[in-house]
């Protein structure tokens, strides 16, 4: 983006703010479940990119463009107000990653990714004065990056398994007590809760050792589920046939394993 295009940016900020009553009435607060929506339609667009596809590459600058008219609308409402504007955003950040690359700008030896995760840690724990590895991680991230998060946090200071090996075991184990838990205190919810927590926290350190976003792998499951099960419609549609209308068990099997055999 040259200084052109950005003071163009920014005087369409400014001039919404003005001019729009829904620009104008908007604050911090009220915008961010316009943030939330806008990170994930650019999540979306991500999964969706095909290579060599001018198409799926016009859908990820469109979502990318009304993330950071997020950004800078929050700029324009802290710069109108008296507090800060976008080049204090973006002094902080430049100034946060130079320090936060010591291996680029610095004379510290990083040779691998493992070693520049646990300097960035490091750094950002000096830097904001943190007396527990936990401090700063954000309550409100999604459950299994939360859960993803906690564990490298801990892993920064040598609490972790060596590898994929020392974690898989952990999984069998923790189904092992759900499984007992459902059977021994089927009338205790909690106690039922709190094991299929641990499963699902010991699946996410086997995703983190193997190099895998447990959140993706979760959604792309989930994505196949429903590929497979809107396969299943059209056939019952093809047969004359509505689910849920006098269709068991055993028909929808059937459905499911045609559509399993022959993925769209």
């Amino acid at each position: 983006m040259t200084g052109e295009h950005y003071v163009r940016f920014h005087e369409l900020a400014r001039t919404l703010r003005e001019r729009c009553p829904w620009d104008r009435e908007q604050d911090h607060r009220s915008l961010r479940r316009y943030l939330i929506e806008e990170t994930h339609e650019v999540v979306d667009a991500i999964d969706a990119l095909v290579p060599g596809d001018p198409a799926t590459d016009a859908a990820l600058i469109e979502e990318l463009g009304d993330l950071l008219y997020q950004v800078e609308l929050h700029a324009t409402i802290a710069e109108q107000e008296g507090r800060f504007d976008m080049a204090d955003v973006t002094s902080v950040v430049h100034d946060k990653l130079v320090a936060r690359h010591p291996h680029v700008f610095g004379d510290v030896d990083a040779s691998d990714v493992e070693t520049v995760l646990a300097n960035w840690e490091t750094n950002k724990r000096a830097e904001k004065q943190r007396s527990s590895v936990f401090d700063g991680v954000p309550a409100g991230l999604p459950a299994l990056a939360y859960a993803d998060k906690v564990q490298r946090r801990a892993s920064t200071v040598g609490f972790d398994w060596q590898d994929a090996s020392g974690a898989i075991p952990k999984v069998t184990e923790e189904l092992a007590e759900l499984v007992q838990a459902t059977e021994s205190e089927p009338d205790d919810p909690d106690s039922v809760e709190d094991e299929l927590g641990d499963l699902l926290f010991a699946v996410v350190n086997v995703a983190r050792h193997l190099g895998l976003d447990s959140e993706v792998a979760l959604r792309r499951a989930a994505r196949k589920f429903q590929d497979r099960f809107t396969a299943v419609e059209r056939m019952a549609t093809a047969d004359g046939l509505t689910l849920g209308d006098g269709l068991d068990a055993e028909a929808l099997d059937a459905f499911w394993e045609r559509a399993k055999a022959n993925p769209s």
